[in-house]
């Protein structure tokens, strides 16, 4: 390669190591500032980083060094990465097409069915063995245990924009026609209007809400739906600096 060229490889490479530690760098504040179930997420994100940063580390020797083996094998990883990167983000935009939120008359937040969502999400998410890993550490979050702190007020309640595992987990759906006492306490002495059987899984008990309700995995669906649009965008921003 001419002396130009590897000139160019060499400070696009070292630009992109800079990017990469920023990556492992964001992985690792998102590690720490979340909790244990958003935590397994950033782990995906900080494996990409490490995997960028050794790619540019070799084509940056490479084209430095002028060493040809170098700078094919940076060639070829730098193909396959972009063939995944690519699959990967075809893959995301088609998984998570689907599924939206419904609206609620008299509040502010919106209910999330499971069926809206893709084949996909709904296997992984009705896998015992993954769900009980999730429920167990949604019990553990602060998601539903701080909603009484942060909402004194049944009005405050009802004016709060939940997220979309607070609405699925942490009440039961409005169809079911229990009263809200508070915001982390239901009046189950109504007969459900509905004949959701999440009407019947939900309890006021902390260590149970509404944890086994499909309403509760169908709000993960549209928490991993948003995070895998964002890693989607990245890899669209990522796959334009590396091509």
């Amino acid at each position: 390669m001419g002396s130009t060229s590897a000139f160019v490889i060499r400070w696009i490479n070292f630009f992109t190591m800079i990017l990469a530690l920023l990556v492992v760098g964001f992985g690792f504040w998102m590690s720490t500032h979340n909790d244990e179930c958003r935590r397994s997420l950033t782990i995906p994100v900080m494996g990409l980083g490490g995997v960028i940063f050794l790619i540019s580390l070799v084509g940056f020797l490479g084209a430095w060094k002028k060493i040809a083996c170098l700078l094919w094998t940076y060639l070829i990883m730098l193909f396959v990465v972009l063939v995944a990167i690519m699959v990967f983000t075809v893959l995301a935009f088609i998984i998570t097409n689907t599924g939206t939120g419904h609206s609620v008359s008299g509040v502010r937040y919106k209910e999330y069915r499971l069926q809206d969502y893709s084949s996909w999400f709904i296997r992984q998410l009705n896998d015992t063995e993954k769900w009980t890993h999730l429920r167990s550490c949604l019990v553990k979050s602060d998601d539903c245990n701080g909603l009484s702190r942060r909402y004194k007020t049944l009005k405050q309640y009802k004016l709060a924009d939940l997220t979309p595992m607070e609405s699925g987990c942490c009440r039961p759906p409005a169809e079911c026609g229990y009263p809200a006492v508070n915001a982390s306490y239901f009046d189950l002495s109504y007969h459900p209007v509905s004949t959701n059987i999440d009407c019947k899984q939900y309890k006021n008990t902390r260590s149970v809400l509404c944890y086994d309700c499909d309403s509760c995995k169908a709000g993960v669906a549209q928490y991993m739906k948003a995070e895998w649009r964002v890693v989607a965008i990245f890899n669209v921003i990522l796959f334009a600096i590396l091509g």
